[in-house]
């Protein structure tokens, strides 16, 4: 595993850029799950949100993003790595969903829970670094 993959082994969050029309960066801090079948050629982590979020407007005009650690706030805590996201669907939606409860646990059962109670739904991200 490359070091540039390693620096997110230990964080909770990661800041996910994703670019607007005009090439601007726009940065959210998000929750991640890493795959644990990623190959040493292909690591693909997830993420969700709400499906009419920016972000998934933006991915949907270009998969290219940046990832990078951070804390909470959105503050950078390693290096950018560039990547390609893309939505998911099927089955991988919920292999995505059931990486981010393990990791996450009951915070992110608890969220889903009172995100269901307001009607919301949850649209899982693969972002692909390799």
């Amino acid at each position: 595993m490359s070091d540039a993959i390693a620096q997110f082994d230990k964080a909770k969050y990661f800041s996910l850029e994703t670019f607007r029309k005009t090439g601007t960066g726009v940065r959210t801090p998000v929750w991640f799950a890493r795959d644990p079948a990623s190959s040493d050629t292909l690591t693909r982590f997830y993420v969700y949100t709400l499906p009419d979020s920016g972000k998934v407007k933006r991915i949907r005009n270009d998969p290219k993003v940046r990832i990078a650690p951070c804390n909470m706030r959105g503050d950078v805590r390693g290096a950018w790595v560039d990547a390609q996201s893309r939505l998911c669907s099927g089955d991988e939606v919920e292999k995505g969903q059931s990486l981010l409860i393990q990791k996450y646990g009951l915070a992110k059962r608890i969220g889903d829970f009172f995100s269901g109670l307001r009607g919301r739904t949850q649209c899982v991200v693969a972002i692909e670094v390799g």
